[in-house]
């Protein structure tokens, strides 16, 4: 086996090693279908971080909601927040037809987000009702204070959900928002490029064309090469709760 072979089938990469903590590969049974959430604090955060990762795991035919903290009101200039999250609610739902996927609006307002017993109990309600196998979010270390409450937010679910589940975290604008990220899983998304692309493109308020070359294409280039691949969407694995840690 060539160097090649041993990264494309190594436990740590590789969309079916991502799932196989789940007990399930895309070609299961309808029973044992996933259900995922993937939480972002903006519309436009999710696709950029795992857009491809999203499109692979709906064609499989799992069930992906994509949760969105906030409605991005503060993301046009020049227009009232309302009329704001009207614009990007709309090119957040063309962004998750694209790509299979559920759009779910949260409560929180953009660029003032809050971590509170309230915010707590109002996404462990989310996650206790949508009952899912895996959650995507934000790696906590960012310079956004809004993906930072994002990670939280759903790292304390997953403290303290009924039904256990795997967490991942994303990266976004890696350098310049996203920090110190190691990641643990890689996925191949080259076959699903164009979908991930037509869905970050479908943000269409927030000009995301003009600066994608520079930052997000050159991110999803320099993880693919980790595969050995054209494109790739890099993750941390949270720990298992009950995992040992080297100095217990």
């Amino acid at each position: 086996m060539n160097r090649r072979e041993m990264i494309k089938n190594t436990g740590l990469l590789g969309l079916s090693s991502l799932l196989s903590a789940s007990r399930t590969y895309a070609d299961s049974d309808e029973k044992e279908k996933l259900k995922i959430i993937v939480a972002g604090a903006h519309p436009d955060d999710p696709e950029i971080g795992c857009g491809g990762t999203i499109k692979l795991l709906t064609d499989a035919g799992h069930k992906v909601t994509v949760y969105y903290l906030t409605k991005g009101q503060i993301g046009i200039d020049g227009l009232t927040s309302e009329q704001t999250s009207e614009i990007r609610k709309k090119e957040a739902r063309e962004a998750c037809k694209i790509l299979g996927a559920k759009p779910v609006f949260g409560k929180q307002f953009d660029g003032a987000t809050e971590i509170t017993k309230v915010r707590f109990a109002e996404i462990l309600d989310f996650v206790e009702n949508e009952k899912p196998d895996i959650v995507f979010t934000h790696w906590p270390i960012d310079t956004h204070p809004d993906h930072r409450a994002c990670s939280n937010l759903f790292y304390n679910a997953w403290l303290n959900v009924s039904k256990g589940f795997d967490l991942y975290y994303f990266e976004v604008s890696t350098g310049n928002e996203t920090q110190m990220f190691n990641p643990t899983n890689y996925i191949d998304i080259t076959s699903v490029i164009k979908d991930k692309h037509n869905a970050c493109f479908s943000h269409k308020s927030q000009k995301i064309k003009e600066y994608f070359n520079e930052n997000l294409g050159v991110i999803e280039k320099f993880r693919g090469l980790s595969l050995y691949s054209k494109y790739g969407e890099a993750f941390v694995q949270q720990l298992p709760k009950s995992s040992k840690h080297l100095f217990q």
